[in-house]
């Protein structure tokens, strides 16, 4: 039986040191004043810090699959690749520029000696306007040629106040939604998908329970008539666990959910469900509500510390390959 370790990561602003000529000027002379300070030397020691956290991972190996969010382009994410270069792994790189106008995307990195990009990706930009964070999808094979979907999201920000901007979370969950059955018109209604992602909504949120039809059963992801997500974080907030913290809350915005593909007997690929965690390692968090410690920009004094890492933890799990 093949293991297989996933993690998922908001890397917080992971930003090259260059201008991206195509974004309108407005927004770049806003961008400069963001990164002022944003030196090659900041922006390596980002790399180191999140890199030691990730070698961590899978018991020093390293994840097999890294899916991330808030990363400007692929030069930074190769950046960081080449940071992981103490695992021995043979990592490569899933990436797809995104409309979102300040240029931050959704990325995997994977290591090629256990998988096959089939080629296959799809992304979907969700719009608040004008275009925003995207939705994206990535068809891989393991080693033994069993095909699986991955679906990479980052939904919009809480940015104006909660329920001000939920309206367009409620559009990416009734978009997943949709992508979701989708698939399984074309795949199968057992075809092996896992989702993940920074929601910037918790599981009981509308976005997720209502329009993504994300549930904490079991039993009605696998029998239920529509296209349902489990969601594999209602045991972590059971025990007071986030992945972010706001205002001395812990909150779960960052997510695994499973369509019944990866939930039925007769699945290849198989979700060991103790396996999902919120990674922690010693020096990721602070204070008395555990907040990650952020590593921030210098031109933000205040958060910006160069022994920090993102404003965001990690989680991860495991499934298995029969």
């Amino acid at each position: 039986m093949e293991k297989h370790f996933l993690a998922w990561w908001n890397v917080e602003n992971l930003f090259d040191v260059f201008d991206a000529p195509d974004r309108p000027a407005w927004l770049q002379k806003q961008l400069r004043n963001e990164l002022k300070g944003w030196t090659a030397g900041v922006l390596k020691r980002k790399l180191e810090n999140l890199a030691s956290i990730i070698l961590q991972m899978n018991q020093q190996r390293g994840p097999d699959i890294l899916g991330v969010c808030e990363v400007e382009n692929r030069r930074v994410l190769q950046l960081l690749v080449d940071q992981l270069a103490p695992s021995g792994r043979d990592y490569a790189i899933i990436h797809q520029d995104s409309p979102d106008q300040r240029g931050i995307d959704i990325a995997f990195i994977y290591d090629q000696q256990k998988y096959n990009f089939t080629g296959l990706k799809f992304s979907y930009e969700i719009l608040k306007r004008t275009a925003t964070r995207d939705i994206f999808q990535v068809n891989m094979e393991s080693r033994s040629g069993n095909e699986f979907i991955l679906i990479g999201n980052h939904w919009p920000a809480r940015l104006g106040g909660t329920y001000e901007s939920e309206p367009y979370r409620i559009i990416a969950g009734e978009t997943l939604s949709y992508w979701l059955s989708r698939i399984q018109e074309i795949k199968g209604s057992k075809a092996p998908v896992l989702v993940m992602g920074d929601f910037n909504d918790e599981p009981f949120s509308r976005s997720l329970h209502e329009y993504a039809l994300s549930t904490p059963s079991r039993m009605k992801t696998v029998y239920g008539r529509n296209p349902y997500l489990h969601n594999l974080m209602w045991p972590l907030l059971g025990r007071r666990q986030g992945s972010f913290v706001y205002d001395a809350e812990s909150i779960m915005f960052d997510q695994f959910l499973v369509a019944k593909g990866l939930l039925v007997r007769s699945g290849v690929f198989q979700i060991e469900p103790d396996s999902v965690q919120v990674e922690i390692y010693p020096g990721m968090i602070k204070g008395r509500y555990g907040a990650p410690v952020r590593y921030g920009r210098p031109s933000q004094k205040s958060s910006y510390n160069p022994a920090g890492f993102s404003d965001h933890l990690p989680i991860r799990l495991i499934f298995t390959e029969r």
